[in-house]
């Protein structure tokens, strides 16, 4: 048996509430040719009398009336779908799912995620940390919609990249070890108690190879993944580390901050799958993560 179409539900229903052919299809803005067809093809689908004919109105048989209530349902839950993806089509309702560090995380997206809840206050932002592999593969398999990340990434052309903001690297020193010079150089820095990242991270691997191109082999003291909990540390003076601008430029109590020589910095860039579908939610993401271009870390 053919399911009634939510055309011919409708338009039965009009039918049992206006009382006449004539006035349900002037309610549905149908001629009444074409609402009587609609009628006749439910009635020999389903293969049963829905309506009859009485004192000149069109009543419901008693399979009409039977037929009736669930056709309702029917009709409102489909109403009822259709708002569900209005409101997200409209920016009412929708979700958008982004990874990134802890770091930007932290000092980055707070103001930019506000701006957006702002543009469209029913969007539920789900936000995932971690390293920039691990938020690449998430990408990748689905689980997020878009990613910040430290550049650059392994070619990949599912990927579309876009550059963002470049966040440059410096030294926090407790201020016993802060020295006199204005720059700190990769062998001084050897030289200190290090607190870095753990091994791994992109932003680790770039700190690595500028103390391997200077020909300094630092010994890490403590290498922790939280970037507060190195500035805690560095505060209390128990080691120097190397932390991106973004995280360290804000003044730490009992440290200091230095730029490096020669200069380090990391770059973070915005990536989606080409593939992706963008709906109003991860398009209004995206736009204002874009407003990063070429702005300097906490402007």
């Amino acid at each position: 048996m053919p399911l009634p179409t939510l055309r011919q539900l409708r338009t039965f229903l009009a039918v049992v509430d206006e009382g006449s052919v004539s006035l349900a299809a002037r309610a549905l803005g149908l001629t009444q040719p074409a609402a009587s067809q609609q009628l006749r093809e439910l009635e020999r689908n389903l293969g049963v009398r829905l309506l009859d004919r009485a004192a000149g109105r069109s009543l419901p048989t008693a399979a009409g009336t039977a037929f009736a209530a669930p056709a309702r349902r029917a009709v409102a839950a489909a109403e009822e779908a259709a708002g569900a993806a209005r409101a997200h089509r409209e920016g009412h309702a929708g979700r958008v799912r982004i990874g990134t560090g802890a770091t930007a995380c932290i000092h980055l997206l707070p103001p930019l995620l506000a701006a957006l809840k702002r543009r469209l206050p029913g969007l539920e932002v789900v936000v995932v940390t971690g390293n920039s592999d691990d938020m690449v593969r998430r990408l990748e398999e689905g689980a997020l919609d878009c990613a910040l990340v430290t550049l650059p990434l392994a070619r990949n052309r599912a990927l579309q990249v876009t550059p963002l903001l470049d966040d440059p690297l410096v030294a926090l020193l407790p201020e016993g070890m802060a020295g006199q010079g204005d720059k700190v150089r990769p062998a001084e820095l050897a030289a200190l108690p290090l607190i870095l990242y753990e091994a791994g991270g992109r932003t680790r691997g770039l700190i690595d190879a500028w103390f391997e191109k200077a020909g300094a082999s630092p010994q890490p003291a403590m290498e922790l993944g939280s970037v507060e909990a190195i500035k805690g540390l560095v505060s209390n003076g128990l080691g120097a580390s190397v932390l991106p601008l973004l995280a360290a430029g804000r003044a730490v109590p009992g440290a200091v901050v230095r730029p490096l020589e020669p200069m380090l910095r990391r770059r973070l860039g915005l990536v989606l799958r080409r593939e992706k579908v963008l709906d109003r939610g991860l398009r209004a993401l995206v736009e204002v993560l874009e407003e990063l271009k070429g702005k300097r870390p906490g402007e």
